[in-house]
């Protein structure tokens, strides 16, 4: 009886972990949706087989987006070699389906990448310097 009951337990977990998988699918975003406080959780820039983590070497990006479709935030890069980022990422943004797009006061480095929309989560990929930049950033809770 208790192999049946293990074996039941298993389906069912393995059914929820399945089920937690699928949570972006679908996922049909409003600005009230993807409105709040982001922090970058992930930030790479990867040329060739080099992979550089912006967040160890003391990057950091924090980005409000405002219901109104207003931003506020900071993106800082310290110096690795193509001289410090300090930008202020004031301006606005907008949603279309799925896609977020920074339209900053003046240029940044997040005027040229689009953002994929999934919930709590903001995901861009775009190239700097020609290398390949990736950018999550998770919602704060």
């Amino acid at each position: 009886m208790s192999m049946m009951i293990r074996r039941g337990a298993a389906l069912i977990l393995a059914g929820a972990l399945a089920a937690c998988g699928d949570d972006d699918e679908g996922f049909n975003p409003t600005m009230d949706d993807v409105a709040g406080s982001y922090t970058a959780t992930t930030f790479t820039l990867t040329s060739g087989s080099t992979n550089l983590d912006l967040l160890a070497v003391g990057a950091t990006v924090t980005a409000t987006l405002d219901a109104d479709g207003t931003t506020s935030g900071r993106l800082f890069v310290p110096d690795i070699g193509s001289g410090e980022i300090d930008e202020d990422l004031a301006g606005t943004w907008t949603l279309s389906g799925t896609t977020v797009t920074f339209t900053p006061s003046t240029s940044t480095l997040l005027s040229d990448v689009d953002f994929a929309a999934g919930p709590n989560i903001l995901t861009g990929e775009g190239t700097y310097l020609g290398a390949e930049l990736l950018l999550v950033m998770t919602k704060d809770e």
